[in-house]
């Protein structure tokens, strides 16, 4: 069983505002820390509303698991920090319109503040690789 943690931040993936990496991988484990909606291409917010945060953190996942031989249909968890209860119907349906019919393990926490400003929700995950 390897025990070697490998950890990386893929390019084209927003830029950790910490000491960290986004991504941590072990033989087939995979985790991804908290991603904001940010568009790397921009290092600005992906939108001032729920949806286009939610679809660029998604966005995002994609392209960190794929630079892990993964991708969404192999998460096993997802933990959803949002700023605001009443958007998590939108939440929902940018969520769905990405993960189709895959349906995970899922938490959502209510949070009174999150490390950059103008952010609304931050997710994590937990996932597999495809082999």
């Amino acid at each position: 069983m390897p025990s070697r943690v490998e950890t990386s931040t893929p390019a084209n993936t927003p830029t950790p505002i910490g000491p960290y990496n986004h991504v941590a991988k072990v033989g087939q484990f995979i985790t991804i820390g908290g991603t904001a909606g940010v568009d790397p291409a921009t290092g600005r917010l992906a939108g001032p509303d729920v949806k286009a945060q939610t679809r660029q953190i998604l966005k995002s996942f994609r392209v960190m698991l794929e630079s892990v031989n993964s991708d969404l249909e192999h998460v096993v968890h997802v933990n959803i920090f949002l700023k605001e209860m009443r958007d998590f119907e939108a939440m929902n349906e940018a969520y769905v319109e990405a993960m189709g019919a895959h349906r995970p393990a899922r938490t959502v926490i209510g949070v009174s503040e999150l490390p950059k400003p103008g952010v609304l929700l931050t997710m994590n995950l937990t996932a597999v690789t495809r082999s």
